[in-house]
């Protein structure tokens, strides 16, 4: 048996498994953006309150004050500005690092799944697709059995194969909105977390210099 045979004997197996995996793909991709979205929820946090207490405290020269405010808050923001605080003495380079180094770890935490999301957006299409091919190569099938005359059966596998094409882009669409909205909600977030950063690296500079000047 050639490989035409093998894949015209696979393709007669029917596309109703495409159908299921694409249900099943929704399923998982739904679940996730459910988690996603109570994640974002419970680590969010009022940062303009955040920013407005930090600047005062920072303003007194309370370090231990600013970050006992900071270790409070539940937000990558506040986490991202607390690095920079960690240890002062070492000077605002020394800060400027552990502060790229926490919104590293902080971007790794809030993607988790959601490249699982971008491939099924991207690839259920195809998917839906390959149930279509399926079902146009059963349609033919089922017009060769019939001697060239439309039945009911011919009309069944056509519009199987049609619901496949569909299910695919019902599939897609919602996981590539999430996806995109999420991604927004990173950058926005790692945006507001270096702009609380350089907040601190702002004090630790103005400090050193206050240092330099006494010396």
């Amino acid at each position: 048996m050639d490989i035409q045979e093998r894949l015209t004997a696979f393709a007669m197996l029917g596309a109703t498994w495409v159908m299921w995996l694409l249900v099943l793909l929704s399923i998982v991709a739904l679940a996730i953006v459910l988690e996603r979205v109570y994640y974002f929820v419970v680590t969010g946090d009022d940062l303009v309150r955040v920013k407005r207490e930090l600047l005062a405290l920072l303003g007194k020269g309370d370090v231990a004050g600013a970050r006992k405010l900071l270790a409070g808050s539940k937000s990558f923001e506040a986490r991202i500005a607390d690095a920079g605080l960690a240890a002062p003495e070492d000077g605002a380079e020394s800060a400027e690092e552990r502060i790229q180094g926490e919104q590293d770890l902080a971007r790794l935490a809030m993607e988790r799944n959601l490249v699982f999301l971008g491939t099924v957006g991207n690839n259920a299409p195809f998917l839906g697709l390959l149930g279509t091919v399926i079902g146009i190569i059963r349609s033919f099938a089922a017009l060769n059995a019939a001697g060239g005359q439309v039945s009911p059966n011919l009309m069944a596998e056509i519009g199987e194969a049609l619901v496949a094409t569909a299910i695919g882009i019902m599939v897609a669409l919602p996981a590539v909105a999430a996806f995109n909205i999420f991604q927004r909600v990173i950058k926005s977030r790692l945006a507001r977390g270096e702009a609380l950063g350089h907040d601190v690296l702002a004090y630790l500079k103005s400090k050193r210099a206050g240092a330099d000047g006494e010396a």
